[in-house]
């Protein structure tokens, strides 16, 4: 089975959630808000955190917050690897585009859909964030779960671009432990 035709399937499955996800656009207040977070979401407030990091694991400790930051931008420059690689093989058109009932909600970063590279990044600096901070976990948690939902919401992504996203987020920043180990 080639990858279009796994996606053509996929997509017929998937249709009727993101239909439905894509309904809260009607609303202008929660298509702001899905479009403010997925704004975030492109890299300003990752970015932003991986600036403060020395800052926010405390002066006393800022070279192991230098650390961090180093750590979270090499290992993001993985996953966006990954991510582009991924788009540019595994060429899945995004919903707004395979079924009129889904509205494009803002305009996308790029053409293709799969992986979901917001929920990647997302999930990947969460995951090294909290190691190095344990304290964040909540509020980061809910922040990269929203930053998921948006893609969806927003008739940029299916679900399952998001789900395997979120995958790979977490893959890539477990295997940086890996090496980081080594």
């Amino acid at each position: 089975m080639t990858a279009q035709t796994f996606f053509a399937i996929a997509d017929m499955l998937e249709q009727r959630l993101c239909r439905f996800a894509n309904r809260g656009c009607q609303r202008s207040m929660i298509r702001g808000f899905f479009r403010a977070v997925s704004r975030l979401g492109d890299g300003l407030f990752w970015y932003t955190l991986i600036a403060l990091m020395p800052f926010i694991i405390g002066l006393n400790r800022f070279q192991d917050g230098l650390v961090a930051s180093a750590h979270m931008l090499c290992t993001g420059a993985v996953g966006f690897a990954v991510y582009k690689l991924l788009k540019k093989k595994l060429v899945r058109e995004r919903p707004f585009i395979s079924c009129d009932a889904i509205k494009c909600a803002m305009p996308p970063l790029d053409r293709y859909s799969f992986p979901s590279g917001h929920t990647l990044h997302a999930v990947l600096f969460t995951s090294l964030a909290i190691a190095y901070v344990p304290e964040l976990t909540i509020f980061l948690i809910i922040f990269a779960t929203l930053v998921a939902a948006s893609r969806v919401v927003l008739g940029l992504h299916y679900p399952s671009d998001v789900l395997v996203g979120a995958i790979l987020g977490w893959l890539v920043a477990r295997m940086s432990w890996v090496v980081i180990e080594l």
